[in-house]
């Protein structure tokens, strides 16, 4: 059995975890009371870390995977001296509060992760601890590990049923990431019932199979086997460890090893008598006994003093190696390096052969890469096809922990969610490619680093039919629209290359959020931007390209990415004609819509009603730019398997179409 201090101490988190899930009248009560003895086991014995500066950059990183026991880590957090004060925790899922119903980065302070979409946070821990082996093998020298620190997380049985983590777990069992620990919640439980029902694989040999340590099973309420199993997981170098840690959901309550407790209160009379089990105060609620206060509390101290080492060994660093001290300094703030732009405006000067604007992003990349050296990613297995390699660089392997082009395999979903974690950890600026009709798999991390607000850059490529013989199942369709709904998620579609030239740097730029560019296949014009309007007009999200007349236009086309050089030939046949007419670029709608009305209105006069617009995709979301007396051209249905000049011309994205639309808008 646990000191009696140890018990105390873990008492104290159960019941602030529960008695704030009461409070709320909603939440997960189940979860904290079994846990609650792994969790104070790697808060109190094991995890390096500084309350007072969360954001310390060589701390640990701890990941509640199993989202939904928030309230266990809010508890942790005030009890070992974050900024969550008792009244936070009163006030769990409540509206402004900083305890909301699953942790969120940014909001509250210790939280690594926005975690419970189930799976995510056991993938971007892998995206955490390959950041810190990368950034180790770029920095480190001898006698001067100045990168070294482990990830861990609390992960549950939900988290091992999803997809996601035996994606993740394969790739950290290949990439031999020794500091990925993970502690398994098998409580046996979830909402339907026993977990018999229909998970019961051998957990062991899955894992060792994909190259992990698995440790036990050890008594999730015996603190010092937790302590021995984490300390054992800790020597591994080579593999990371997953602890099976047998648990109790509800330990100590009348629901205990029991659904019922899994997402409901368990109801004033259950909380007393699960108080009265564990021998806690019926009340006051909250209840933090002085000495367990004081005790976790010294973590802050403790805390102070592994920066303050830490901090030392930084400063020798710096001595001996000026220059990469001075480089990782600048990364550990996110800071794009001087002069990070330079030769971009060279890339295609006098280029006038048509390019494909996936070619066009890959000359970009390794350009870019040049400059700033902690830009990294890779694809889904279609780097040729994607362009996301960086030549010249070695690949990143068990061998070379610091190459930069990443193989994530067949593995979109987690390629994803590692490149959050990436980002997450600091000091890297993650890319990743694939197929934009395979964007599917990736939505649920997308949707989370927009949550986040993280910087992670997402190169989607055979952005339309345009991509031809395939067929539609590669085909997108849809994917445009549904991916610019996702809140704070730029998505910009370039035209050419001097507009992917722009792309890059407003993703690179753009240090609150994901990016999204979205490349053709096939080869388009290149514009010649003497006669144009400039392409750095993408930073507004739209501009206009050319004005027939320079007066108010009769007629306005919009066009995005391989569709604007139709937009631009249709505007100048109807030119030819004798009538005033616009063609504007609108790469981004989110960066077009945050500017100042005065500007839209610039670009987009609201007296000209007679509005086409062209996207081979959706049409679904265009009327808000062309109006009730404008007309889309686009695609609400699959594509087919055919060359795409036939597809082009057999779905209406011709200059004939777009000049005979304009004209019934004009009528």
């Amino acid at each position: 059995m646990p000191h009696k201090l140890d018990q105390l101490a873990i008492n104290t988190i159960r019941f602030l975890a529960v008695d704030a899930v009461q409070a709320a009248n909603s939440g997960h009560p189940g979860a904290p009371l079994g846990a609650a003895p792994m969790a104070y086991v790697l808060w109190d014995r094991v995890l390096r870390h500084h309350p007072r500066q969360p954001r310390w950059f060589n701390r640990d990183r701890f990941v509640l995977s199993a989202g939904h026991a928030s309230a266990m880590l809010y508890a942790l957090l005030h009890l070992t001296g974050y900024d969550l004060s008792l009244d936070d925790i009163k006030n769990f899922r409540q509206w402004g509060s900083k305890t909301p119903g699953h942790p969120e980065y940014g909001e509250v302070p210790g939280v690594e992760v926005t975690t419970g979409p189930l799976g995510q946070g056991f993938a971007h821990g892998v995206g955490m601890a390959l950041a810190e082996k990368w950034l180790a093998a770029r920095y480190n020298r001898p006698g001067h590990a100045i990168i070294d620190h482990f990830t861990y997380a609390i992960v549950s049985d939900g988290d091992l049923q999803e997809g996601i983590s035996y994606e993740a777990a394969s790739l950290a069992g290949h990439l031999r990431l020794g500091k990925l620990i993970y502690l398994y919640d098998d409580n046996g439980i979830q909402i339907e019932g026993s977990t018999g029902t229909n998970f019961t694989e051998d957990i062991h040999r899955r894992f060792a199979a994909q190259e992990w340590q698995v440790i036990g099973p050890v008594d999730g309420n015996d603190v010092a086997a937790l302590e021995k199993a984490i300390a054992l997981a800790r020597q591994e170098t080579e593999k990371p460890s997953l602890i099976h840690v047998k648990t109790v959901i509800g330990f100590g309550s009348p629901f205990a090893g029991q659904a019922d407790c899994h997402g409901s209160p368990l109801g004033p009379e259950k909380v007393a008598k699960t108080k009265e089990t564990l021998g806690w105060p019926l009340s006051p609620a909250f209840h933090v006994p002085a000495e367990v206060a004081e005790y976790l509390g010294r973590a802050v101290e403790r805390g102070a003093g592994y920066e303050a080492e830490w901090q030392q060994k930084f400063a020798a660093y710096a001595a001996a190696y000026p220059e990469l001290a001075e480089k990782l300094r600048g990364q550990m703030e996110n800071a794009l390096p001087a002069g990070w732009d330079e030769g971009l405006a060279e890339l295609f000067a006098g280029e006038t052969k048509p390019v494909a604007t996936r070619a066009a992003s890959g000359k970009v990349l390794n350009q870019l890469a040049k400059k700033i050296d902690w830009l990294l990613g890779g694809s889904a297995d279609l780097a040729p096809s994607n362009q996301t390699w960086i030549k010249g660089e070695p690949e990143l392997s068990p061998e070379n922990p610091g190459g930069r082009n990443i193989h994530f395999g067949v593995r979109e979903h987690a390629m994803g969610a590692i490149a959050g974690g990436l980002a997450l950890h600091g000091g890297i600026i993650p890319y990743t490619g694939t197929f934009l009709t395979f964007s599917d798999y990736m939505r649920t991390p997308m949707r989370l680093a927009a949550l986040m607000g993280i910087r992670a850059i997402y190169l989607f490529s055979h952005d339309s039919i345009g991509l031809g013989e395939d067929g539609p199942t590669h085909q997108p369709i849809e994917h445009a629209m549904l991916l610019r709904q996702i809140p704070n998620l730029v998505l910009i579609r370039p035209a050419d290359a001097a507009e992917t030239v722009e792309a890059w740097k407003a993703a690179l730029t753009r240090d609150n959020g994901p990016t999204t560019l979205l490349l053709t296949r096939q080869n388009v014009p290149i514009f010649d931007r003497a006669k144009y309007g400039a392409a750095a007009g993408l930073h507004r999200g739209g501009y206009v390209l050319w004005d027939s007349t320079g007066k108010t236009p009769q007629i306005i086309f919009i066009g995005t990415g391989s569709e604007l050089s139709l937009a631009l030939a249709a505007g100048e046949k109807l030119a030819a004609e004798g009538l005033a007419v616009r063609v504007v670029s609108l790469p981004s709608w989110e960066l077009f819509d945050r500017q100042d009305a005065a500007y839209r209105e610039t670009v987009l006069p609201a007296a000209v009603r007679a509005r086409v617009a062209v996207e081979a995709g959706s049409t679904q979301g265009w009327q808000k730019y062309v109006g009730l007396d404008g007309a889309v051209i686009g695609l609400d249905r699959f594509g087919l398997s055919a060359p795409f000049g036939v597809l082009y011309e057999k779905f209406g994205f011709t200059v004939e179409n777009l000049v005979a639309t304009a004209k019934k808008c004009l009528k």
